[in-house]
């Protein structure tokens, strides 16, 4: 069992232990209303596919000028998003305490074998001392591209407002939303969510076909998605998007593709 699903397994004991009731389900309109918050808006800003085909290559805004610097925790096998954005001038700091090198090596990316957390302890470094290890005092906009199985609602909720602020596009893969329906999961997963929409709007969902989804009533959740955030800063307005999947879209492993379930971007 990896070191996430450990933390998932004991945040659950912990539950039990303080007498929550686990068989308890979230509200359907409390899901519904989340979920309605995070529907995916045209910002102005068409999308554009950094990185390969299939894993590891996400839609994001056309906004990259000005960019000098992103932060990519969770590596694993993939490096595409990191060596295009090289290609076009942006260096990228990356972490991941699994690997011991990233697969790609050239000037342009710095790894660090940590694992991003909430705290600075051990193999953990917390985002805010990442960045200021590198590029103390730095106030321009940065971008963030994160897949860390799960540690991102600690990671998120932990990092400053500020800190969080300075990035113009965040591109988070967040897992185990089939969780939503449980009560204690859903605290978590939608405060890092509300937090996150105080500075930025959803420009982009795309499920990964990875691990399929849950289906309560009208209420389709796939449980590893992808999400591109743009910050309200760049755009000047929004409206709905209602079209998907974007025609940029592709699937992340070599089955199917997980459509987007449309109550994550029509109203019922």
């Amino acid at each position: 069992m990896d070191f996430r699903s450990r933390c998932w397994n004991i945040a659950r004991t912990s539950v039990f232990k303080l007498g929550f009731n686990l068989t308890r389900q979230t509200s359907s309109a409390d899901v519904l209303g989340l979920i309605s918050r995070l529907r995916p808006q045209d910002c102005g800003k068409e999308l554009i596919r950094v990185g390969g085909n299939g894993d590891g290559g996400y839609l994001v805004p056309d906004d990259l000028e000005g960019i000098r610097y992103c932060f990519s925790p969770g590596v694993n096998t993939i490096s595409d998003f990191e060596n295009y954005l090289a290609g076009i001038g942006i260096k990228s700091f990356l972490a991941d305490y699994s690997v011991d090198a990233p697969p790609v090596m050239r000037p342009e990316l710095v790894f660090d074998k940590k694992f991003l957390g909430a705290m600075d302890r051990g193999h953990f470094i917390t985002l805010a001392s990442w960045k200021e290890k590198y590029i103390p005092g730095y106030q321009d906009d940065l971008i963030l591209q994160m897949d860390i199985e799960g540690s991102e609602y600690p990671v998120i909720l932990n990092t400053p407002d500020k800190l969080l602020d300075q990035f113009r596009i965040l591109v988070i893969e967040f897992h185990r939303l089939d969780r939503l329906f449980e009560p204690v999961f859903f605290d978590l997963i939608s405060s890092c969510f509300e937090k996150i929409l105080g500075y930025f709007d959803v420009a982009h969902i795309h499920p990964n076909n990875c691990c399929g989804s849950v289906v309560k009533g009208d209420i389709e959740i796939p449980k590893v998605m992808e999400f591109t955030f743009l910050n309200k800063k760049r755009i000047d307005h929004t409206k709905p998007l209602l079209t998907f999947p974007h025609k940029l879209d592709q699937p992340n492993i070599s089955k199917k593709d997980l459509p987007l379930p449309s109550c994550w971007y029509r109203s019922a």
